[in-house]
C-alpha cells in the first residue's frame, strides 16, 4: 500500500509510514471502492463507520421534501467522512454521502477506531481537530448558503480563503466543477460570474487559481 495519502491525511497526520503500518496491522479495517454515483453512507443509516478517502471525491448531500438539494461538503484524498455522526449522540448519518467520481475509501468501525486512538493519542488529537474544524467550516458554509447570488457566493468563498491563507491567490479546490458543487451552483453559472468579476478588474481567473486584484471591490460584491 502507498502510505503517502494516509501520512498526509487529517486522521494520521504526523505519524510516519512505519508506525502507521504497525497501527493498521493491529486494527481491523477494509478498503471499499465506489463507482461514480454510488452511495457511501445513506441518510439516517446507523453511523457505525468512519472513512478515510484514498482516491476520488465523495459529496455529502442533503435532499429536502420539495426536491431541492444542498451539497454540504466535498471530501477528497486524505479527508474523513462520517466522524461527527459516528461519535454523536444520534449515531446516524445526517446526509447521503455519494461518490462524485470513482472513489476508494478506507473504512473503520467505531469500536476499532476507538481502540486505535487508545493506542496512539496522536490519532485522537487529530480526530478532535478534524471534528472541531468541520464544525467551524459548517458555520462558514451556512453563511455562504445565505447568499442568493452566485457572484456573492464566489466573493464570500474567495475572501474567506484569502483570510485563512493570507494570500491574494486562491487555489480552486480540485476543479471549477468541484468548486461549483461545494457552493451548490452550476459550473457554467460560476464560470460566467467569475468572468464578469474579471472584466470588472476585481479578480483574474485561470482554471486553477483566482487572484484577488481588488479585495475592497470584492467585499462590496457581497452587498449587491
Amino acid at each position: 500500500m502507498d502510505y503517502s495519502v494516509l501520512e498526509a491525511s487529517t486522521l494520521f497526520r504526523g505519524i510516519p509510514a512505519r508506525e502507521l503500518r504497525e497501527d493498521l496491522e493491529r486494527t481491523p479495517h477494509h478498503i471499499q471502492c465506489y463507482d461514480k454515483g454510488e452511495t457511501v453512507f445513506f441518510l439516517m443509516e446507523e453511523a457505525s463507520r468512519v472513512g478515510v478517502v484514498l482516491e476520488g471525491h465523495v459529496q455529502a448531500q442533503k435532499t429536502f421534501p420539495n426536491g431541492s438539494q444542498v451539497n454540504v461538503s466535498l471530501r477528497g484524498p486524505g479527508e474523513l467522512v462520517g466522524p461527527a455522526a459516528v461519535f454523536s449522540a444520534h449515531k446516524t448519518y445526517p446526509c447521503d454521502v455519494v461518490a462524485v467520481e470513482p472513489s476508494t475509501v478506507m473504512m473503520f468501525r467505531r469500536t476499532d477506531l476507538l481502540g486505535l486512538m487508545q493506542r496512539d493519542v496522536r490519532i485522537l488529537e487529530n480526530l478532535m481537530t478534524e471534528i472541531a474544524s468541520a464544525t467551524y467550516m459548517l458555520q462558514q458554509r451556512l453563511e455562504l448558503l445565505s447568499y442568493s447570488g452566485i457572484a456573492q457566493k464566489a466573493a464570500f468563498w474567495l475572501l474567506t480563503q484569502a483570510r485563512q491563507t493570507g494570500k491574494a491567490e486562491v487555489r480552486i479546490p480540485g476543479s471549477v466543477s468541484k468548486w461549483a458543487m461545494t457552493m451548490n451552483v452550476s459550473r457554467p453559472s460560476l464560470h460566467r460570474e467569475l468572468r464578469k468579476l474579471e472584466e470588472e478588474g476585481i479578480v483574474s481567473y485561470s482554471s486553477r487559481i483566482v487572484r484577488i486584484l481588488d479585495a475592497g471591490a470584492l467585499q462590496e460584491v457581497l452587498s449587491r
